[in-house]
């Protein structure tokens, strides 16, 4: 069985009108994406789907956390995420996607939103991830790491390694 079977909706079964789906997101769909930066997280998502003879409207409300690393002192910790998107898919004579559409063949049965769960999820994660970023504070041994190499190069230390480079340039 597939394991993002549950993410299928029977869009043809649905009467007009708004249609609301709860979906657990853990360790398990992250697994499902070899590829995934996340391994594995706590994510609830609250789906509103939206049906209309022209076209549907799709409504991810993100909310939960994914286990990640702080690019400040590599300590792994639980980042919180929260977002909201909105996808419009809409019909044409062959299955297609551009920006926040998607275009699908009139008549199709059933539409997976587990592709688009994951595509939100990774986008609700900021670009650099840091404990600031959770309320937390850093490992403050890997601060003493940092905070060393800063004082190393504070400008009027002798010990610079830049001074090493200055002294090449004088010899030509």
């Amino acid at each position: 069985m597939d394991a993002l079977a549950h993410f299928t909706i029977p869009v043809s079964g649905l009467q007009n009108g708004p249609h609301e789906y709860d979906f657990a997101i853990d360790g398990a769909f992250f697994q499902c994406f070899p590829e995934s930066p996340i391994k594995d997280g706590k994510v609830a998502v609250h789906f509103i789907f939206d049906k209309r003879t022209d076209m549907y409207t799709m409504t991810f409300e993100i909310q939960g956390t994914v286990h990640t690393t702080c690019d400040r002192c590599l300590e792994e910790f639980d980042l919180p995420i929260e977002d909201e998107e909105l996808l419009v898919v809409k019909f044409d004579e062959k299955e297609w996607e551009e920006a926040d559409i998607v275009y699908i063949l009139k008549g199709t049965e059933k539409l997976n939103v587990a592709k688009y769960i994951y595509e939100y999820i990774n986008l609700a994660v900021p670009i650099a991830k840091t404990h600031d970023d959770a309320e937390e504070e850093c490992d403050p041994e890997m601060l003493k790491f940092i905070q060393q190499d800063e004082s190393d190069e504070a400008p009027g230390n002798s010990a610079s390694i830049w001074d090493a480079l200055k002294g090449l340039q004088n010899d030509n």
